[in-house]
Parts: C-alpha cells; structure tokens; sequence
C-alpha cells in the first residue's frame, strides 16, 4: 500500500480559496498513492481561532465537494484532513472527512479531545463522541486528529475496534516537535500499529508549525520523515506487517486493564 502525506505549508496571506485550489491540485497529482492524507484545519490554519467561526462550512460545503472530487480524480483513498464544520444545530466541529476513490463520503470524525485548556479551540469548539475506523482493501484505518495523539486510551479503542493504521492530521507546533515525534512512535509501539501523522508547515497566527510529517511502522521504527517546509511525504507500507508483529510479539493479548473492571478488595 502506498501512502501520500501532504504536508501544506499554511502561511498567512493565502485566501482560504487559493489554498483549497492549490490543495486540490496536490492530491490530484497522487495518482499512484492508494492512500493521501491531509493535515487538520488546512483551510484556516489551526490556530487561526479568529477564523474558524468566518471560514466554518457545512459538511457538505466547498471544501468536501472539491476534496470529494480530487479523491475521485486521482482514484485514491483520501483522509481530507479536517475542516472547522458548522453543524446547522450546534456548535463549531473541527471534523475530519474520508473519502473513497469514487469520491464517496466514507466517515466524518468530530475530534474529541479539543486543544487549548481554557481558550481556543477548547471554548470554540464542541467535543466529538464516537471513535472512527475506516475499512480500506488493504487495511483498516483509525482516524485521529493533532491533540489527540496525547491521549492513548482513543488508540487503544480504535485498535479494539479493528483498526490496524492509525491515520492523524495535525496542526502541531515546532515549540514541541520532540513531543510529536515521541508520541508518534509511542503510539505505534503499545499499538503494535502503523502511525501516519501529517502536520502542516509554516507559521499562521503567529505560530511556527512543526512539518516533520511522520510514518511509523509496528515496531516504532520511522519509516519516512518529511522535513520543516511544504513537502509530499510518500512511503511503501506492507499492511501484513500488523498481524505479524501482533503474532511474533503478541503483548496485546496480555491486556488486563481496561477489558473489564477491576478487582478490588
């Protein structure tokens, strides 16, 4: 399975419009990926709070009818990255979209774990609920976004839920690159997973962005690393390597925690 990650530089300056065109064009040239990913909120940027409510969309809106469009024209599988989605009858959404290479919605993933604390995307946004996988020919994929990467219980659901590559898009910042990193490995090892995250590039409201898009294979070993500026990240995977790993090293098996309640005394 060959698997795209674009990593978007999301300077300042660029019209939401010019970005999507641009955007567009780049998975359209994905052709030989049977997989191409996106970071998250590449529309706006992902600290660029001042714009999530002006640049909100339906589900259904611009930037999914041209992201539906480029996954059929290039015949790929395409995680979208996320949009900020205005659901008609509540709050803002950051909301990752899938689609098949007919160009078919396949999954919408609300994330749950909203970055910020008291402020941002924290306050801006409503919190997801459902945990998402993706059957694909090759693999089944567990959708994820940024912030959620420090939470390893969701891992581990969509693991429980079959998930075999756990796809995330981000918007993460340089300031804590080594925690992107780290975590990114983390997660493929007590996973037993592949991890393909994708970041963006450049600095938008007065945030320099990591890059270094990531593929991690079951082991944690890092197979492809992009480096800081914009840049396709395109790597070979053998899905078989997930039920092998699992088999030769079968530590999830050895799980007593979380499958049912503990004994207490």
């Amino acid at each position: 399975m060959r698997a795209s990650l674009i990593q978007i530089d999301v300077n300042e300056g660029e019209s939401v419009e010019s970005r999507r065109r641009r955007v567009t064009a780049l998975v359209r040239e994905q052709a030989d990926a049977d997989l191409v990913v996106l970071p998250e909120l590449w529309t706006t940027g992902a600290f660029a709070y001042d714009l999530f409510a002006a640049e909100a969309e339906p589900l259904e809106g611009p930037t999914f009818e041209a992201m539906s469009k480029a996954a059929s024209d290039a015949g790929v599988w395409l995680h979208a990255g996320s949009i900020p989605e205005r659901d008609p009858d509540g709050p803002l959404y950051n909301t990752a979209l899938v689609f098949s290479p007919s160009g078919e919605p396949v999954a919408a993933y609300r994330k749950i774990h909203r970055f910020g604390f008291d402020k941002g995307e924290a306050v801006l946004m409503g919190a997801g609920q459902e945990l998402v996988t993706v059957r694909l020919p090759e693999t089944t994929l567990g959708v994820a976004t940024c912030y959620d990467l420090r939470f390893p219980e969701l891992f581990r659901g969509l693991v429980d839920a079959g998930a075999e590559t756990l796809v995330l898009s981000a918007g993460w910042p340089e300031r804590r690159r080594a925690h992107w990193t780290l975590l990114a490995q983390a997660r493929a090892v007590e996973n037993q997973a592949f991890v393909l995250a994708c970041g963006t590039a450049g600095t938008h409201a007065g945030v320099p962005q990591a890059g270094h898009s990531i593929v991690v294979d079951p082991w944690g070993e890092v197979l492809a690393e992009a480096g800081a500026g914009e840049e396709v990240l395109t790597v070979d995977l053998d899905p078989a390597k997930v039920a092998a790993t699992r088999e030769q090293f079968p530590a999830l098996k050895d799980r007593l925690l979380g499958l049912e309640p503990p004994h207490r005394r």
